[in-house]
């Protein structure tokens, strides 16, 4: 949600359970149940979907499917969906899945 009113500071909401929220699971969810939360999230209006990190699957094997997860999201919705990575691995590996957004977080 964005909010641009006259004389209102400007902010918008970026959901990102579908990447933080799922990366803490203990177990695998799929990438069709990844895919449908996104496409509900989206649904409800929210503007920035934060859909999932290429980080290395070693590390993060819960976020493995990334590539299939950007693959089954419409990129023409109009919500915005970035997508986090770490390093230019992942960064080559979310340009090969098409995404559009990238977040970006260093130590």
């Amino acid at each position: 949600m964005t909010n641009q009113g006259a004389g209102a500071e400007r902010f918008t909401v970026v959901e990102v359970s579908p990447r933080d929220g799922l990366q803490n699971e203990p177990s695998v969810v799929t990438a069709a149940v990844k895919i449908e939360l996104i496409k509900r999230l989206a649904s409800c209006g929210l503007p920035v979907v934060e859909a999932t990190s290429f980080v290395s699957p070693r590390w993060v094997p819960q976020l493995a499917d990334a590539a299939e997860v950007m693959a089954g999201l419409d990129l023409q919705s109009g919500t915005r969906f970035p997508v986090l990575v770490p390093n230019l691995q992942g960064l080559d590996r979310a340009r090969q899945a098409g995404a559009r957004e990238i977040a970006v977080f260093a130590a």
